[in-house]
């Protein structure tokens, strides 16, 4: 399954028992009749990229293809992220939100 969000961000965690490992935090509008949702991937496993888009590869075999230029989240996204860092830091694990012009393909994930 591919999931084609409509913002992105790739967040970096690690911390005192847990490894170091980077994810996709995924974003959609809800539009007239529905409502914001956000995913957060299994982990990268490895990522390619075309002209338009980074495609991400998870642990779990689903894909994410995120839109170059669609790097960021909405408000309700942040909302949620936020929430996620500043519970993670009160159980030691640092969570992070990588740079754009991160070297996606060129990352080590593994």
């Amino acid at each position: 399954m591919t999931n084609t969000p409509d913002k992105w961000v790739v967040i970096k965690i690690e911390g005192k028992d847990v490894p170091l490992c980077y994810k996709v935090f995924a974003c959609w509008y809800g539009g007239y009749d529905g409502s914001d949702s956000w995913k957060l991937n299994s982990g990268i496993k490895y990522v390619t990229e075309d002209d338009t888009s980074f495609i991400f590869v998870g642990y779990s075999e689903s894909t994410y293809k995120c839109y170059k230029g669609y790097y960021g989240l909405h408000n309700y996204g942040l909302g949620i992220l936020n929430d996620i860092i500043e519970r993670s830091e009160h159980n030691g694990v640092k969570v992070e939100i990588l740079p754009e012009d991160t070297n996606w393909v060129d990352l080590k994930y593994e």
